[in-house]
């Protein structure tokens, strides 16, 4: 159907205006433009999706409407058109409107046929809206990816931290105190120790468990690049914010905030993060609005604070407001008694990611682990026994006690030669799975019991522990 102009225009149900999104219009003088925003009542197309009925364009009809868009089109010098709602399943889209330098160019069995054209046209409108719903939902996604990671989560929330110590009960004992509250959490220790586990422990303990934890290691973050990850920013803040992005503050709203390194946020940033754990508000970098949030903040360390306040590199008000509850998490030396625990649970996890089949360990090398000071903790551990299971060849994992040094842990021992007794793997893997299910009441399979926890099929546990001898009935 020949025409001089075509365009697609989308209707703004927030706004009550027509948006037109696509045109087509070779001899055009530039007076009418792609993203122009009209009200209803000012263009012929705005009838349309009143009426919801094709219109046949005159000079005259347009003529009836005093705007700049109606006086554009005359400008423009077209003598006539069309004008044809866009309707899927009871719902105006938009409009297609096709015009003519001609006068008299179309008649009413043009418009009837035109109208067949547009419900087509609809669908495949509709359908490209639905699309483009999905694919910001997909972005939103995807930048929540760069802050977010998945958790597990079930009723038992200590089934990450592998020990039986007494130094180590007490701090699971004062994270089942605090976590129910909805109190700023302090988690003090030495790197390696495990204060991202105890933050998520806390998390799942909480009544916050069923929203994100989000996390965000403030070391890791360039001083600049820090507020704009808290509190967000929007496009054209500063060079480089090409984009509105959202801060960590808003994408943990009713869930949990973790900062950690928390001991490395710049002063000039420390009043802001008051505020914002005092009042529960913030404003956006290059924005005024003031964003209300319902965010728990655990905050982890392994600086003392109470040092970096007297020597005046840390607030003392924002030192006082994360210090209401302090969790101290114990270093590896404190709890040797679960070396072996961890030994464990670390070789059976990596000798299956590797299929290795390791089936005991030296109990000379387990007593060499128990002395060794581990300045990195259980994360130096875990390396370590890694390692064991890429080098090991046999059943028997192969410690490289060389690579130890002489160092030994505050509560010393005998370093005399022992014997090379092996302690079987089965040994380990009986306390292992004893222990979690002390963890889970002798819940065997079901949403938080062993089997999920241990990432294995019911069957196959209810095997293992019929073979280890261990008896629970659940």
């Amino acid at each position: 159907m020949p025409n001089d102009y075509t365009s697609l225009s989308l209707y703004d149900p927030e706004r009550n205006r027509l948006r037109m999104h696509a045109l087509d219009f070779a001899k055009g003088k530039g007076l009418l433009r792609e993203g122009s925003l009209t009200a209803l009542e000012d263009t012929p197309a705005g009838r349309a999706i009143i009426s919801g009925q094709p219109i046949l364009l005159t000079v005259k009809e347009v003529e009836r409407y005093d705007s700049d868009f109606a006086r554009s089109i005359l400008a423009e010098g077209l003598r006539a058109g069309c004008c044809l709602p866009l309707i899927s399943h009871n719902r105006t889209l938009g409009t297609l409107t096709i015009a003519s330098f001609r006068e008299s160019a179309f008649t009413w069995e043009d418009v009837e046929f035109l109208n067949q054209i547009a419900t087509q046209i609809a669908i495949a409108v509709e359908n490209a809206l639905a699309f483009r719903q999905i694919e910001e939902l997909k972005d939103k996604l995807s930048d929540e990816k760069l802050y977010l990671e998945e958790e597990l989560r079930n009723r038992h929330n200590f089934t990450e931290i592998v020990g039986h110590s007494d130094t180590l009960k007490r701090t699971l004992k004062a994270v089942e105190t605090v976590a129910p509250t909805d109190a700023v959490v302090l988690i003090q220790g030495e790197t390696g120790t495990g204060k991202e586990l105890i933050a998520r422990a806390i998390h799942n303990l909480s009544a916050r468990r069923e929203h994100t934890l989000v996390k965000l290691n403030c070391a890791a973050i360039p001083t600049g690049l820090l507020e704009s990850e808290l509190f967000g920013h929007e496009k054209g803040a500063y060079t480089g914010a090409i984009a509105q992005r959202t801060g960590r503050f808003e994408l943990a709203h009713k869930g949990t905030l973790f900062l950690d390194e928390v001991g490395d946020i710049p002063l000039e940033l420390q009043p802001k993060l008051l505020r914002v754990l005092q009042e529960q508000e913030f404003e956006r970098l290059g924005n005024s609005r003031t964003v209300r949030v319902d965010v728990r903040v655990i905050a982890a360390t392994n600086r003392d604070l109470a040092q970096l306040v007297a020597d005046h590199q840390f607030c003392a008000d924002l030192y006082y407001r994360l210090n209401v509850f302090p969790v101290r998490i114990p270093p590896l030396r404190e709890r040797a008694e679960d070396i072996p625990l961890l030994v464990s649970y670390f070789a059976q996890h990596y000798a299956r990611r590797m299929n290795k089949p390791i089936e005991s360990i030296p109990t000379e090398a387990l007593t060499a682990l128990q002395r060794h000071a581990w300045a990195g903790n259980v994360r130096e551990l875990e390396n370590f026994i890694e390692r064991a299971v890429i080098v090991t060849r046999g059943s028997r994992l192969e410690i490289p006690l060389a690579e130890l040094t002489t160092e030994a842990v505050a509560n010393g021992g005998d370093k005399t030669a022992l014997s090379s007794k092996l302690i079987s793997m089965e040994e380990m893997e009986r306390t292992h799975i004893e222990e979690i299910l002390r963890h889970t009441k002798g819940q065997v399979g079901g949403h938080g019991g062993a089997a999920e926890i241990l990432d294995l099929p019911v069957s196959t546990l209810r095997s293992r522990m019929k073979k280890l001898g261990i008896r629970y009935t659940h």
